[in-house]
């Protein structure tokens, strides 16, 4: 049965802005404020995001700086990206909404049949990946890994999840999922253009040779929809085949709505005492 859902396109944001109002969409949903909420925004400057339980050492802070980019810890799990030259979709609703019942798994899956219609509508040949054992609650993880010993620092590219979205064998887009008593939160990154390879500039590497080895890893096993298509697509494009996805794979109607006051004052409150903060950003 269709179900009408509320869209959120918001303007071009800092990192620690962006997943403030995330998570203030979310506290919404849980006070049942506001319906169920596909959101499309992008990031302004270029933002490294950590995931939930990443350590900060893995971030080269000075070159972090030194190249201009924001730092933001996620709500979600999984390791490093760089977002910038990209749309980034957030899907948050109630735990009773039938697309988003069950488990992570389960939720992602259906989701997942979104994000493959829209990739469809922009004529990428995509396929959902699943996998046998592992997890779907991670951002593409394109970060150096915290697993250590004395020498080394291993690159972790792919964090596997279920339901991959793969274009030519290469990963184009990656999502990660949070549920809370509120509700459920799911977001994503689909790069559009750009050097994917320019997130390594701001991770640490034992050497250079390590680095040059993560470039290698990371151009296989990742894609952006113009590298994918042979042609530059807009964030326009991208946005509008997300929705009419959305739409035709989970029979929705969107109608379209600002932020409301409780969600831009809740906003600002945790971009204040949250994500722009170190007690948060430089946690583990």
């Amino acid at each position: 049965m269709q179900t009408t859902w509320r869209l959120v396109i918001t303007s071009p944001a800092r990192g620690a802005w962006n997943m403030a109002v995330d998570e203030a969409i979310l506290e919404a949903i849980g006070r049942e404020l506001v319906p169920p909420t596909l959101r499309l925004y992008s990031w302004e400057p270029p933002c490294l995001s950590l995931g939930y339980a990443q350590p900060i050492g893995d971030v080269d802070l000075v070159a972090l700086l030194a190249n201009g980019w924001d730092l933001v810890r996620r709500p979600t799990g999984g390791r490093a990206i760089l977002h910038t030259d990209e749309l980034t979709y957030s899907v948050i609703g109630p735990h009773h909404e039938p697309r988003l019942q069950g488990g992570v798994l389960e939720s992602y899956q259906r989701l997942s049949q979104a994000l493959l219609k829209a990739l469809e509508l922009l004529n990428i040949p995509a396929q959902v990946q699943p996998l046998a054992s592992s997890s779907a609650s991670s951002f593409p993880s394109l970060s150096a890994a915290s697993v250590s010993n004395e020498l080394n620092h291993p690159v972790c590219f792919e964090i596997p999840s279920n339901y991959e979205l793969l274009a030519q064998g290469r990963k184009i887009i990656g999502s990660a999922q949070a549920r809370r008593k509120e509700g459920v939160l799911q977001h994503g990154s689909f790069p559009l253009c750009g050097d994917l390879t320019r997130i390594l500039q701001v991770l640490n590497f034992p050497d250079e040779n390590a680095r040059l080895a993560a470039r290698e890893r990371l151009k296989a096993h990742a894609a952006t929809a113009e590298q994918v298509l042979g042609e530059a697509i807009s964030w326009q494009q991208a946005a509008d085949a997300m929705i009419q996805g959305f739409e035709l794979a989970l029979d929705l109607r969107f109608v379209k709505a600002d932020l409301t006051g409780f969600e831009i004052a809740r906003a600002e409150e945790l971009y204040h005492e949250k994500y722009t903060s170190l007690g948060w950003n430089h946690r583990l």
